[in-house]
């Protein structure tokens, strides 16, 4: 029993000591800090269509000048996650200065750990594995609409909204090369699944079921209808805003997705009247 109570006491500081430690542990660091060229940053706060009432979270905001710029000349809000102390402590200092401290700040903050829920933009200047390492974050905790744009490294697999290329002088003595891309990305809405569709009696004779199949931001899909199966044509997911044709049908499907519901309408015989579609039923 002493044999038990000596081994207890040994091992009992340990693990705390290693939770401690855990709690401890210091943000990841991804990677050096590369200054974004001007003409790179204002290509891509003009291709995220950035406004006052979007909220921008840029992930390793260096000096900060991506976030004050989308505060300074677009008026949003913003926040700038950082590793390196001193940046921090520089971009709220040039905030300050620059009469954006009411709208932005910035905090030394692990990015994998930051909550990006808030964010209607997401900015990422990054190294291409750590770039891809924030895939499942960007589309577990931002809204469907929700847009991510890209500097040089774009996300693996996800289908970009658009592509801008730039030749800059300014960028050669920071990365060595004049060539700039810019990824734009839209969050998309969660579409998989068995959807139950009421449509107007110009497209079917009663109630229409939706299969969809759904990679990131591609989707297919077939609809049952009239006892018919027909596959979808022209299917498009753009954040919440999805669109298909019924071919034979002369049918053209938009609606926005809310969560378990789509509603829309749908152009057919010349005529528009709403669709509405429930998942699951």
């Amino acid at each position: 029993m002493r044999s038990l109570l000596r081994l207890a006491a040994l091992v009992l500081p340990l693990l705390t000591l290693a939770g401690v430690q855990a709690q401890d542990k210091p943000p990841i660091n991804a990677g050096p800090y590369v200054p974004s060229p001007d003409s790179a940053v204002s290509a891509m706060l003009r291709e995220a269509q950035v406004g006052p009432d979007d909220f921008l979270i840029d992930l390793g905001s260096g000096d900060g000048k991506i976030v004050r710029t989308a505060a300074k000349v677009f008026g949003a809000r913003g926040l700038g996650v950082e590793i390196q102390e001193p940046l921090v402590a520089l971009s709220n200092e040039l905030a300050k200065k620059e009469g954006t401290a009411d709208r932005v700040s910035f905090v030394r903050q692990d990015l994998f750990k930051t909550d990006l829920s808030p964010a209607t933009v997401v900015t990422l200047y990054l190294l291409p594995h750590t770039v891809n390492l924030l895939r499942a974050k960007l589309l577990d905790e931002l809204r469907p609409g929700a847009r991510v744009v890209a500097h040089d490294y774009g996300l693996a697999g996800w289908l970009p909204q658009k592509v801008v290329e730039l030749e800059d002088p300014e960028k050669v003595a920071i990365s060595g090369v004049a060539r700039t891309v810019i990824y734009l990305y839209v969050v998309p809405a969660k579409v998989a699944g068995t959807w139950s569709v009421s449509v107007p009696p110009t497209v079917a004779k009663g109630p229409m079921r939706l299969e969809l199949t759904q990679q990131l931001t591609s989707i297919a899909g077939e609809a049952l209808i009239d006892g018919k199966t027909v596959p979808l044509a022209d299917a498009r997911l753009v954040g919440d805003e999805i669109s298909f044709d019924l071919p034979g049908r002369d049918a053209v499907f938009r609606g926005k997705v809310r969560g378990r519901t789509i509603e829309g309408s749908v152009e057919s015989a010349g005529v528009r009247a709403p669709w509405r579609a429930t998942l699951g039923r």
